[in-house]
């Protein structure tokens, strides 16, 4: 089934991120954190892909078993940074085989031995060009990144917006962010890019911050503005790994609950690879998720 089609419900739902191992002897490790997190029964489930497609064939397989075997739509990450068309096409048509109906159409990070390289005859250097990929390819529903903020990359958020909706018009059929801690950051981010002529829904991404490494990392990734009721409560329970952890949860589920109440009705967790994170933040919506807004 199409993601699509979950979204034209005006239900509350949640779904859930997780990723393929990056070699071949966790595979079975992350196969059962998966399904655990499969028996909670999400919307859908995303598998990401390993920078330069390192982990191609276990998104792949892990992406397969979700949606065969544990009945959970999966969406299959794909990248496209310094790859050339032959791989893309490969990997393509290894969705189509495997009956993956939704991609997620990423540029994906650039190595770092690659940052100063010359790009001009990289096959693909935006994810807008793997978009037209897979529409050319295969009748895929192709989902697409955008950040509340502004993309690291972008002089400001006009110009990051503008080529946004390039990436729509080339054939997105639906958003999802980049983790934020703020929910007016997404309000605002939602406003702008209707009036852009953004008209696709967007899912809203949220990381529940379950230990005090992870606040630099997502800071790393995406450049994320932490309010300072945020700042407060890393520094309280920061150094207390049960206590951050629960605190975490319960910052998380309230950000879920104030975008649920304010009419976003579709929100990805970023879980990690862990079913008890994902379990207790839906455990606290359990009478909200399913419920019309």
């Amino acid at each position: 089934m199409k993601l699509t089609e979950i979204f034209k419900t005006n239900r509350c739902s949640l779904s859930f991120e997780v990723f393929p191992p990056k070699t071949d002897d966790l595979f079975d490790s992350v196969k059962t954190a998966t399904e655990e997190i499969a028996r909670l029964s999400p919307a859908f489930m995303s598998v990401t892909y390993g920078a330069g497609g390192g982990t191609s064939k276990h998104t792949l397989a892990i992406a397969k078993n979700i949606k065969d075997e544990c009945g959970v739509e999966s969406l299959a990450h794909l990248t496209c940074v310094s790859s050339t068309r032959e791989t893309v096409q490969a990997r393509i048509a290894d969705f189509k085989a495997a009956g993956i109906e939704n991609v997620m159409a990423l540029r994906g990070d650039i190595p770092a031995d690659l940052k100063d390289a010359d790009r001009s005859n990289w096959a693909y250097r935006h994810a807008v060009e793997l978009v037209r990929e897979l529409k050319a390819q295969g009748d895929f529903c192709i989902g697409g990144a955008c950040y509340p903020e502004v993309h690291p990359e972008s002089a400001n958020q006009n110009e990051d917006i503008r080529y946004l909706k390039e990436k729509v018009d080339a054939g997105c059929d639906f958003l999802t962010t980049q983790m934020f801690f703020d929910n007016n950051l997404l309000y605002n981010f939602l406003y702008k890019i209707r009036q852009a002529g953004i008209e696709v829904p967007v899912i809203a991404g949220i990381m529940p911050i379950t230990n005090a490494k992870q606040v630099e990392r997502a800071i790393h990734l995406s450049g994320s503005f932490m309010p300072q009721r945020f700042k407060t409560l890393v520094d309280k329970f920061g150094d207390e790994p049960a206590a951050m952890k629960q605190a975490g949860i319960a910052y998380a589920t309230e950000q879920i609950i104030d975008l649920f109440a304010n009419g976003v009705t579709n929100v990805h967790v970023y879980s990690m690879n862990k079913p008890d994170v994902a379990a207790t933040i839906q455990s606290n919506l359990s009478s909200i998720l399913g419920k019309h807004v």
